[in-house]
């Protein structure tokens, strides 16, 4: 597939770098900023994308339209967009391309298909295009070529069946690495409140090494995106539940997100973490919100040292 119009909504920091790479591999790329943010234009320049008036010409132009976006916002784009494809007599292949589960993408599906296009389903595993990374696209649907013609754009595309089977399996990956994350951060949250945290750590370092190094990597950076995973692992643990499994691990999780969120580091973009933070504190930080997020925690827990 070469010399074909593909629109990424919206550029953000995935959206961006496959956009630039689509671009690199010869392709028109498209999108559409009006009422995006200045980060988001500075990011769609930085990918070579190019800017359209509105949904109409998107639709009208693109053979393709690729949808990576915040999980919350996936139902509600779909929707803009079929409005769009009927109002402009268009019907290009639209890939939600979002952190959903199995349901939610059924959800993409009914709009887009009752727009007369065709749907494909997509979970994207791995940071963005770049050159030591190569994301995986799993993809699934009734005909997913149109996506597989892209593999080696700079991604990783691999077919994985029919239905929303893609989404399913972007569910399940980041309930392992997402999920280990948050759990991680509630431990040491935890052992912080009891007086434990040095304790912890030194017990980690005879025991646990590889895990503590995971911990010390990851837990200072995860604040950036903090706010959108709240998204990610509510539509995980959907996907537990719709599958007959508890989702309760999961709705920790996006608890865990709500926490960090809270503090002034969730201000920070990818690109501008501080990397010498350490965990420490991080931690540190981190329980100083748990009151702020969770009131209703505190004064059940208080009502219970009253009690005794």
């Amino acid at each position: 597939m070469t010399n074909t119009c593909i629109a990424v909504m919206a550029p953000g920091d995935m959206g961006h770098g496959v956009g630039r790479a689509l671009r690199e591999h010869g392709h028109d790329v498209i999108t559409c900023l009006a009422g995006r943010s200045e980060r988001t234009r500075k990011l769609a320049a930085a990918g070579g994308l190019r800017d359209v008036a509105d949904l109409t010409a998107l639709v009208t132009q693109a053979d393709m339209i690729l949808s990576i976006l915040p999980p919350d916002r996936a139902v509600q784009q779909a929707r803009d967009m079929a409005a769009a494809m009927t109002a402009a007599g268009t019907t290009p292949a639209y890939v939600d391309c979002n952190a959903i589960a199995p349901s939610t993408a059924e959800q993409v599906r009914a709009a887009i298909e009752g727009a007369g296009a065709s749907f494909i389903d997509c979970g994207i595993i791995g940071l963005k295009p770049g050159p030591d990374n190569l994301p995986h696209f799993y993809v699934s649907g009734d005909d997913t070529a149109p996506m597989q013609a892209l593999d080696g754009c700079g991604i990783k595309v691999i077919p994985i069946g029919g239905g929303t089977r893609a989404s399913g399996m972007k569910m399940v990956y980041a309930a392992l690495t997402k999920g280990t994350w948050t759990l991680h951060a509630a431990i040491l949250m935890t052992a912080e409140r009891l007086g434990l945290y040095d304790d912890l750590i030194g017990e980690y370092e005879q025991s646990q090494q590889a895990a503590l190094k995971a911990m010390a990597a990851r837990l200072p950076r995860i604040p950036a995106d903090s706010g959108r995973w709240i998204g990610e692992m509510e539509e995980i643990a959907k996907t537990f539940r719709d599958a007959g499994t508890p989702g309760n691990f999961h709705d920790g999780a996006a608890a865990v997100f709500r926490v960090i969120a809270e503090t002034p580091w969730s201000s920070e973009m990818r690109e501008t973490i501080d990397g010498s933070r350490t965990l420490e504190q991080s931690i540190r930080e981190y329980v100083k919100h748990l009151d702020a997020a969770f009131p209703a925690t505190k004064a059940a827990a208080q009502k219970d040292a009253a009690d005794d």
